[in-house]
C-alpha cells in the first residue's frame, strides 16, 4: 500500500510539472538572461549583437553515446522572434550528465538568417566559452572560438565571433567530461506559427 501511494504521489508531481503555467517557463528565460547579462564576458555582446538565441536549460548525458536537448527563444533587436530547439547526438569519450544554459550571439543579419533558416548545425570546430558564475569565468572549451586571457593577473574566459556567432554556456548542475558543440542542431519556428 505504501509503494502504491508513493507511485500516485510521484505520478501527480509528474503531471503537475507538465501542467505548470507558462509563467514558469518565462521565469527560466528571465533568470538565464539575467545570468548572462551579469557576466562580464557577455555584456559587450548584448550591446553589439544583431540578435541572440537563449536556451535556459539544456540537458545532456551520455556514456560513450551522448545526447542533449533544450528549448530556446530567438531574439533580434530585443524582440522575441521565434522558438528554437537544440538537439545533439555524439559518439566518443563522454561520461556523465549535466544541465546548462546556452546563449548564441549573432554578429550580423547574415549569421542570424543562417541560424533561423530552419535547420542549422554547428561544425566540428565550434566550441563555447564556459562561464563560471561563482568565480566569474575560469575556462573555455577547446576550439578556436574560446580562449583564456590575462586581465590584471586574473584569468577569465574570452570569446570572439567565429563565423558570425559567439557561444557561451553557464553550468546549472552535473558533471560531464566532454564540452564540444559539434553535432548541435537547431530548428527554428517563427513566432505566431
Amino acid at each position: 500500500m505504501k509503494s502504491f501511494l508513493s507511485l500516485i504521489a510521484a505520478s501527480t508531481c509528474l503531471i503537475a510539472s507538465f501542467m505548470a503555467p507558462a509563467a514558469q517557463a518565462d521565469d527560466s528565460y528571465t533568470e538565464a538572461l539575467n545570468n548572462f547579462h551579469q557576466a562580464k564576458e557577455t555584456r559587450k555582446f548584448f550591446d553589439t549583437a544583431y540578435g541572440y538565441a537563449l536556451f535556459p536549460t539544456v540537458g545532456k548525458g551520455g556514456i560513450g553515446i551522448g545526447a542533449a536537448y533544450g528549448k530556446g527563444r530567438v531574439f533580434q533587436a530585443g524582440q522575441y522572434m521565434g522558438d528554437s530547439s537544440l538537439t545533439q547526438l555524439s559518439i566518443g569519450f563522454q561520461l556523465g550528465g549535466q544541465a546548462y544554459s546556452e546563449i548564441i550571439f549573432f554578429k550580423d543579419a547574415k549569421s542570424y538568417n543562417e541560424f533561423t533558416s530552419g535547420s542549422f548545425e554547428f561544425d566540428a570546430q565550434a566550441s563555447a566559452v564556459a562561464i563560471n558564475m561563482g568565480a566569474n569565468a575560469k575556462a573555455g572549451t577547446t576550439g578556436n572560438s574560446a580562449g583564456a586571457g590575462q586581465a590584471g593577473g586574473n584569468q577569465s574566459a574570452t570569446a570572439a565571433y567565429i563565423n558570425g556567432m559567439a557561444v557561451f554556456t553557464v553550468a546549472k548542475g552535473g558533471l560531464m567530461f566532454e564540452a564540444a558543440l559539434a553535432g548541435q542542431s537547431f530548428s527554428f519556428e517563427p513566432r505566431g506559427n
